[in-house]
């Protein structure tokens, strides 16, 4: 077996990050874009001693678990990968792919440490935030505003029919892109870096219907870079806004705007990121609500994307927690504080330490109107920030980035060495790596479940709870 060689095989599981595997020859060959029991015909693009990565060409029979995707955009658009398959099924090979994970990772862990997958409440219409990206499907085609094609950097799927948004979002989306394709002005071009229209950003709360629109373009209207003949770049500019705030107040929705706004972005990265902002109408925030508690979001800061599984998690989260009281808390990567005052009623104090300066800003307005007097926020870099708290916690929450806790942090955290840590993640592989410093401390896994917040796709969250093993001198 060598590369470009082509193989046929059946899918026996996925792997996390939902890598099919199949068996060729005894040896395993991971693919990406199958599920189990498929039968493909796949090229190897790499292969080496330890594993050998291979490009699916063609699906050669369905798996007897396969159904119908619900939504006309699969497999084109990149955004779900799992809409082939009902929803249960969808669930247990997340389940079981994240057990598999971590189980060689753990050390002296009960028999009974895994406890499967909490589901999303809603599998449909559940994201409360959408970055749609401008662009055309086909090279030199008309614009289009959706969601990266499957497998590509530049063509974007006009994804009118999106399943995990709701009505009014898709209606939203619909209203921007005439709006655009009126105006005469260009998309951004990722590759020659000009032209106007990028991203749309649209937030939409679950209990309160609230919605919240931000149009991202560059300066380039303005700045004549890109301004249509015998027209004022200004002026075209002062239309789109005018244009965007009529025709979307104008829209039947099931829920209100709340705001609208336009910002600018002139970074060539491709990512939603703000320069400059204007608010057209109404607040640059909408407010949700979780297990009771009010939470006010703005356009850029964090919080999660389905939030009744929000709840779902933070329930999963405060349960393996256990009694807080008159105990002292740090939530570690506390975002917008929402597992904080989650905790904070029940506890005595807790401390939320966040590097966004927004979304500090965000928790310490979210906690006062919580009327949460033991809560509080600290705007900086864990890996700084905790040689500075003057506290001692009893127990501690991490929910850090993709990538994990920095390295450098870790010791930092550990030489607090409360009796509890409950460990929330979104990247599994990055807990996996975690877990080995902190079971080196003494720490052993307690219990763990998964939370599946993103139907239709291969992610999922991970809660862990660790506690502190006891000295034999502890124990006499």
């Amino acid at each position: 077996m060598k590369k470009g060689d082509i193989l046929e095989g059946t899918v026996v599981r996925c792997d996390y990050p939902g890598k099919a595997v199949l068996c060729v020859d005894g040896i395993e060959v991971g693919v990406k874009g199958s599920v189990p029991g498929q039968k493909v015909r796949v090229r190897v693009k790499k292969k080496n001693a330890s594993k050998c990565e291979a490009m699916l060409l063609e699906t050669l029979e369905p798996s007897d678990m396969q159904i119908d995707s619900d939504c006309p955009h699969f497999p084109e658009c990149g955004g779900c990968q799992f809409r082939m398959l009902p929803y249960e099924e969808q669930a247990r090979i997340k389940s079981e792919q994240i057990r598999r994970l971590l189980e060689g990772a753990l050390i002296e862990a009960p028999d009974d440490w895994y406890e499967g997958i909490r589901l999303s409440p809603d599998v449909t219409g559940y994201r409360n935030k959408m970055e749609f990206t401008f662009g055309d499907e086909y090279k030199d085609g008309p614009m289009s505003l959706g969601l990266h094609k499957k497998g590509s950097f530049y063509d974007i799927v006009n994804v009118d029919a999106c399943q995990i948004v709701d009505e009014d979002i898709r209606k939203i989306r619909r209203t921007v892109l005439e709006i655009a394709q009126e105006s005469g002005l260009a998309f951004f071009h990722r590759l020659t870096h000009r032209g106007y229209f990028r991203h749309l950003l649209v937030r939409k709360a679950k209990a309160t219907g609230q919605i919240l629109v931000d149009l991202v373009t560059t300066t380039q209207c303005v700045s004549g870079d890109e301004e249509p003949a015998g027209a004022s770049g200004e002026n075209i500019e002062n239309a789109i806004e005018t244009q965007l705030v009529e025709r979307l107040q104008a829209l039947p929705l099931d829920g209100t705007i709340a705001g609208i706004l336009h910002t600018w972005n002139d970074s060539v990265a491709d990512t939603v990121r703000s320069d400059r902002a204007v608010l057209l109408s109404g607040v640059e925030y909408i407010e949700e609500r979780l297990l009771g508690l009010t939470f006010r979001i703005t356009p850029f800061s964090f919080f999660q994307t389905n939030s009744r599984g929000a709840e779902v998690l933070y329930e999963a989260a405060r349960e393996y927690i256990g009694d807080t009281k008159d105990k002292v808390v740090f939530d570690l990567y506390s975002g917008t504080g929402t597992i904080a005052q989650i905790l904070a009623p029940v506890a005595k104090h807790v401390t939320g330490v966040e590097i966004v300066a927004e979304a500090v800003e965000a928790a310490i307005g979210n906690a006062q109107g919580n009327r949460l007097a033991n809560c509080d926020f600290i705007c900086g870099d864990v890996l700084k920030v905790v040689d500075e708290l003057k506290e001692k916690p009893d127990m501690i929450v991490l929910d850090p980035p993709r990538e994990g806790i920095h390295p450098k942090a870790m010791p930092k955290i550990l030489r607090f060495g409360v009796d509890t840590i409950v460990y929330i993640s979104c990247k599994a592989t990055s807990l996996k790596n975690d877990l080995a410093a902190i079971q080196a401390a003494g720490y052993r896994v307690k219990r763990c479940c998964t939370v599946d917040l993103f139907p239709g796709t291969v992610h999922v969250e991970t809660v862990v709870v660790l506690r502190k093993q006891k000295s034999d001198s502890e124990l006499i």
